[in-house]
């Protein structure tokens, strides 16, 4: 147990020593693009789409890593870009790989933890599970300091005004699960879609079939220059990149209803 012990804590150091890969997507919008995987002991759960967006005034941090690691990264990330202070960190959903980095930021004064109205309930239920799971699943121990509710939410819809740049935040219907937010940049209309949206990955339900494919309906009637994914690779042809999401979850839909039908 201590050689292992010993191991996970030079997995840790290593973490937090290594770069973060960010680019830029759209002007001041900085992505992360994590691994096409499921969590494992070698990822680290270090498989989201996570970054920042930078305005004149703050920068807004959307989704924080998988880890308190990878939360230090995104951090020291966003130090190498601008010194803009951090004013927030949006939370899109209460899935692990979004949230476990959000213990890199508390020590920033006045930062608020921005996420959906019900985050913070899921975040209570779902918690326990997700910290006595995680040395086993990601090879790390998180511990009930690394799980941080949100401190602003959002009921319906939320504007944040970082200097120069607007975030129009909105909290949805159950859909992807039942505390997805996402962030529009009105001012280089990226849509920051988060778990709403996978590509190159199996969508995974962990709300309604039907509430998602009712928020894809609206979703696709609006136009983006670009939208940011859960996982997979930035999209730029919208909606035509949501087409292969939605037909899965389509005939999931099919094969559910043919299989109450059949008893």
């Amino acid at each position: 147990m201590r050689i292992f012990g010993l191991l996970v804590l030079l997995m840790h150091t290593s973490l937090s020593m290594a770069a973060l890969n960010i680019k830029q997507v759209a002007q001041g919008i900085y992505v992360h693009q994590g691994r096409i995987a499921v969590p494992d002991q070698h990822n680290h759960d270090e498989i989201a789409n996570i970054g920042f967006i930078v305005g004149e005034q703050c920068v807004a941090v959307i989704d924080s890593g998988g880890n308190p690691q990878q939360g230090e990264q995104l951090k020291q990330a966003v130090k190498k870009v601008t010194q803009v202070p951090i004013c927030y960190v949006i939370n899109t959903h209460v899935h692990p790989d979004h949230i476990f980095g959000n213990r890199a930021f508390k020590n920033i004064a006045n930062i608020q933890f921005v996420g959906h109205q019900k985050l913070a309930r899921a975040m209570a239920v779902r918690g326990p599970f997700y910290l006595a799971r995680s040395l086993e699943q990601i090879a790390i121990k998180l511990t009930a300091d690394d799980l941080v509710p949100p401190t602003l939410v959002v009921k319906k819809r939320l504007n944040l005004d970082l200097g120069g740049r607007v975030l129009e935040l909105t909290a949805h219907p159950t859909a992807h699960t039942d505390n997805d937010l996402t962030v529009f940049d009105k001012k280089t209309e990226t849509m920051w879609l988060s778990d709403l949206l996978f590509l190159g990955h199996l969508p995974v339900l962990d709300g309604s079939l039907k509430g998602w494919l009712a928020e894809i309906k609206k979703l696709e009637q609006r136009q983006f220059d670009v939208v940011i994914p859960g996982h997979g690779a930035i999209v730029r042809d919208w909606p035509e990149g949501l087409q292969a999401e939605k037909q899965y979850l389509q005939q999931l839909e099919k094969l559910v209803r043919a299989k109450v039908k059949q008893g």
